[in-house]
């Protein structure tokens, strides 16, 4: 009789003396499925968000992975806490104030804040927190943010979904609406004021500038 192609299964029947965990077999069965050989691997991929392959950015097409945290229309700001390893609600906006795109954050990479460099995500649709969506990069917002006599840069990735209808002829920064920018540093400007800090827009960058950001990011993580 043949083997069994379940993984489950095939892990029994290759190691017969050896008691597998629960974990050890479903982190096998997920490594069946992202081909890569050692379960361990599969754990660290899930475990640091972490693209497969391992690269959340790809020179050549420009095209990022992003973590979305907050989707667009939400007045709940959420963010990823890497010590629980989950979402977690941040704050709340007022009412009548909400989100107006999806943001996240680019894994594996450390910006001027402390966090993972921030992406403004552009899509037909809100995803959800948690959800890894591939996208073009399209520029960079740059700012910064003062709190009391302490000023710190803000920039912030600009990247369009690739499965998208709205956006699907943006290229640049500079194919939006002028209008988009306003509107996008009003709500910047408001949102920094509820955490009693004053945010100031230093300009639109295109993607050579948006990919040195990247650069030094991944470095200093």
């Amino acid at each position: 009789m043949p083997l069994s192609r379940n993984p489950f299964a095939a892990a029994h029947q290759r190691q017969p003396k050896e008691e597998l965990s629960r974990s050890h077999l479903l982190f096998r069965l997920i490594g069946h499925h992202l081909n890569v050989q050692e379960p361990a691997v599969a754990q660290e991929i899930l475990e640091s968000r972490r693209p497969h392959p391992s690269q959340p950015f790809d020179k050549q097409d420009g095209v990022l992975q992003v973590i979305v945290e907050t989707p667009k229309g939400s007045r709940n700001k959420f963010a990823f806490d890497p010590v629980q390893r989950v979402f977690t609600l941040r704050k709340v906006l007022p009412a009548g104030m909400t989100f107006p795109y999806d943001f996240g954050f680019l894994p594996r990479t450390l910006a001027a804040d402390g966090d993972p460099i921030d992406v403004l995500l552009l899509m037909d649709e809100p995803a959800f927190p948690g959800i890894a969506i591939r996208a073009r990069l399209i520029g960079v917002i740059e700012g910064e943010q003062t709190d009391g006599k302490k000023t710190n840069r803000n920039d912030r990735l600009v990247a369009v979904a690739e499965a998208n209808h709205e956006y699907a002829n943006i290229r640049k920064l500079a194919d939006l609406p002028g209008q988009f920018l306003h509107e996008l540093e009003d709500f910047f400007v408001n949102y920094h004021k509820l955490e009693g800090k004053r945010f100031k827009l230093l300009g639109c960058k295109d993607t050579v500038a948006a990919r040195r950001l990247i650069q030094k990011a991944r470095k200093a993580a």
